[in-house]
């Protein structure tokens, strides 16, 4: 009988924190990246399959704003709407590092120069995200969902449903790894999210009758359905508010320092 000892690598994890900022692209943003942006953290954990995939879990938690006033656009400084939300993710990403990246150190060729202690990588998932658009009146903070704004959920507009402050978006970005030790990872990363809604900002379609939404929501609704500087409110009903073509989309951006929890081989011998 023959005894023969081998090596079998176990999986890789780590567990880590992010920071950085949050921001949003819509209808009160149109393509201003990091405009308005706020502060964001999260949690993340990583599973390491191979030295170019990992599958990356993620909670990040951030807020994201915009504000017509500030935007520099006259068409939209005359509209003048404005809103903050705070957002909740919860994301699943596959990873692909283009170099190869995480290897045991038992696996690294010897020479220094073969070695990769760093390497770009691209990302793409799936998010699970929470969101609640809130506007300022009188020095008071509204939520703007339950007062159909646009006419959502009243009787005078009954093709018009509220929106989910739940959705689904697609997550998609990229950053650079460093491996600092033997036990620490840090990350540089942006990313993302595509979303299937419009109302993120809400804002998406056109002006509403604004007395028939004061009559069912009341005046706070009433004056935060149009906000329009110099002119005649009446006259903007079923005027174009949004582009409801175009769905909302915000994005991370910032530093992840993530802990190894399993990195080393273990030894596992046939007997023969």
């Amino acid at each position: 009988m023959i005894a023969i000892s081998g090596y079998a690598q176990k999986r890789t994890s780590e567990v880590g924190l992010f920071g950085g900022v949050s921001y949003y692209l819509g209808d009160l943003n149109v393509n201003r990246h990091f405009h308005l942006s706020q502060p964001a953290m999260g949690i993340v954990h990583r599973y390491i399959f191979s030295p170019h995939f990992a599958l990356k879990n993620s909670f990040y938690y951030g807020t994201i704003a915009g504000d017509d006033a500030k935007s520099g656009d006259a068409l939209q400084m005359k509209r003048n709407l404005h809103f903050k939300s705070s957002i909740l993710d919860i994301s699943v990403q596959l990873e692909f590092n283009f170099f190869p990246f995480d290897e045991s150190k038992t696996d690294r060729v010897v020479s220094r120069e073969e070695k990769w202690y760093f390497s770009p990588y691209v990302f793409i998932g799936l998010s699970l995200f929470s969101f609640n658009p809130k506007a300022e009146y009188n020095g008071t903070w509204f939520e703007l969902q339950p007062l159909g704004t646009e006419g959502q959920g009243t009787i005078a507009y009954p093709d018009k449903q509220k929106y989910s402050l739940t959705q689904l978006a697609i997550p998609i970005g990229g950053g650079i790894k460093y491996d600092i030790s033997k036990k620490v990872n840090i990350a540089l990363e942006w990313g993302i999210r595509k979303t299937f809604t419009d109302y993120i900002d809400d804002v998406s379609t056109t002006y509403a009758n604004p007395t028939a939404i004061g009559a069912e929501k009341g005046n706070v609704a009433r004056q935060l359905s149009d906000r329009s500087i110099d002119s005649n409110t009446s006259s903007n009903v079923d005027r174009q508010r949004g582009n409801s073509k175009n769905k909302d989309l915000y994005a991370f951006a910032g530093l992840m320092i993530t802990f190894k929890i399993i990195n080393k081989y273990e030894e596992q011998k046939c007997f023969q």
